[in-house]
């Protein structure tokens, strides 16, 4: 099964085709340009490079959240229009689950995290055992303490994999995946599609929507500003 999948959620962007656990072609772009200028090109070098025609592709994947707002629409709004133009299907994937599959093969606890700013963490928690995840907690945004006395309960290795890895680490302890596995990347957000393919979970196009966990900051700063007023 091949996928063309896209990660946009952070300040790192990439996209990937992969096939079944398989990484046929990677490419991601850290260099500071807006997602805007680079996720296009990216998806037609993986294309190209790996000689992939957007006929060969079952169906498309993309991280829709939790993120960067403008990342995540940036996402989202490019898989819709391939899913659009192909008529082909596409499949919403966490942010944080596919960053949990950055870790597979191990025998550890992932606790996925991402920085949400004002002392919050978007996280979630996945049991990693070999080729096997499972989902311990749903996606949050939570305070760093708060996450600290969630993790207290579990007793395997626990590793932060994410960008808010490092953050996480220096407040709570713990261990922070290697550079190599810590962050985003399309390539799992592919294989995280695959493990958790069905017929069901496949989406139109305008069925495909950004996954927020919070409001904006401009939206929390007007609803704010508003209950000071009365």
């Amino acid at each position: 099964m091949k996928i063309l999948s896209v990660d946009t959620s952070a300040v790192c962007a990439s996209a990937a085709v992969t096939e079944d656990e398989k990484i046929i072609s990677l490419c991601s772009v850290n260099a500071g340009l807006t997602h805007s200028r680079t996720l296009l090109p990216m998806i037609d070098s993986v294309l190209k490079n790996s000689e992939t025609a957007l006929s060969d592709i079952d169906f498309f994947a993309c991280s829709a959240g939790p993120g960067s707002f403008t990342g995540i629409r940036i996402g989202v709004a490019a898989i819709k229009g391939l899913s659009d133009g192909t008529g082909k299907k596409c499949l919403s994937v966490s942010t944080l689950e596919a960053l949990a599959y950055n870790l597979i093969g191990q025998d550890v606890i992932a606790c996925s995290v991402m920085d949400a700013r004002c002392n919050q963490v978007y996280c979630a928690v996945f049991d990693v055992c070999g080729k096997k995840i499972s989902r311990l907690s749903d996606d949050k945004a939570l305070t760093i303490d708060e996450l600290s006395k969630k993790l207290a309960q579990y007793r395997k290795k626990i590793i932060f994999v994410g960008d808010g890895a490092e953050l996480c680490k220096n407040k709570i302890g713990y261990e922070s995946a290697p550079p190599l596995l810590r962050f985003q990347n399309a390539a799992s957000v592919g294989i995280c599609a695959y493990k958790n393919f069905s017929e069901e979970k496949l989406l139109s196009a305008a069925a495909l929507v950004p996954v927020y966990l919070r409001l904006p900051q401009a939206e929390r700063e007007l609803k704010a500003k508003k209950l000071n007023n009365k």
